[in-house]
């Protein structure tokens, strides 16, 4: 059975960057498929990326998925935040049945 564990995230000025990580555990870690999804205040859950599945165009061209198979983990790097980018952010394995408990990521202007 898959785990996802989320870390990282936090509070930024417009213009700033942060990480958000998703630690992958269970016995196909190796082999999970992630996406990225993420839900501001008042909004419906919308999907950000994935690594084989491209990006949204809100966030195409600042933000950059990937993973470290050595460590097991997938991570989303997110560049020249804008305070529309506030929402709480998930990690899920890409058929949506396992997801991370969520990250909230804050970018004040």
């Amino acid at each position: 059975q898959v785990q996802l564990v989320q870390s990282g995230g936090g509070s930024v000025q417009t213009g700033g960057s942060l990480r958000v990580n998703c630690l992958i555990s269970g016995d196909t870690a190796g082999r999970t498929c992630i996406e990225w999804f993420r839900q501001a205040p008042g909004k419906e859950r919308e999907w950000v990326g994935g690594v084989s599945t491209g990006y949204a165009d809100s966030v195409n061209g600042r933000f950059i998925v990937a993973r470290d198979n050595t460590k097991n983990m997938a991570y989303v790097r997110m560049n020249r935040l804008k305070p529309e980018d506030t929402a709480v952010y998930y990690c899920a394995t890409c058929d949506r049945t396992v997801w991370g408990q969520g990250t909230q990521v804050t970018v004040s202007s």
